[in-house]
């Protein structure tokens, strides 16, 4: 089977990197409002209860299905985003992963691989100002 390819999902992609922050700085940016603009798109209001529905500015839709502390996972379109904290054993540090599944080919798994790749970038610059 294809890297990206799963007999249960389909096409996914994951990104991820460790960040020299506490998940309590990471997880407070990625919840607010600028945070979840930039993983999830512009106008996005997520409300932490499952089965609550966003809208972006872009016109995607999706509904949450899980939230808590640490991770939250929403439909968005036809696939599903999730987006996780995982704490180092110093607990300084936190490893920040996105990922998106139910992709449509490797084609769109490349573009997202760009994608989420490009959110982290933004999501290290701002939370490095902080």
């Amino acid at each position: 089977m294809p890297t990206g390819l799963t007999k249960d999902v389909g096409w996914q992609i994951g990104v991820s990197r460790t960040l020299p922050q506490p998940a309590a700085i990471v997880w407070a940016f990625i919840s607010a409002p600028e945070g979840v603009a930039l993983w999830l798109g512009p106008g996005a209001v997520l409300t932490p209860q499952r089965g609550t529905f966003y809208r972006t500015t872009e016109e995607v839709t999706g509904e949450v299905r899980g939230y808590r502390a640490d991770r939250v996972r929403v439909t968005h379109g036809t696939t599903t985003v999730q987006v996780a904290l995982t704490t180092a054993a110093d607990g300084a540090r936190t490893t920040l992963r996105f990922h998106q599944e139910h992709l449509a080919s490797a084609e769109e798994r490349e573009r997202q691989r760009a994608h989420w790749q490009h959110v982290m970038d933004q999501d290290v610059t701002v939370l490095d100002r902080q």
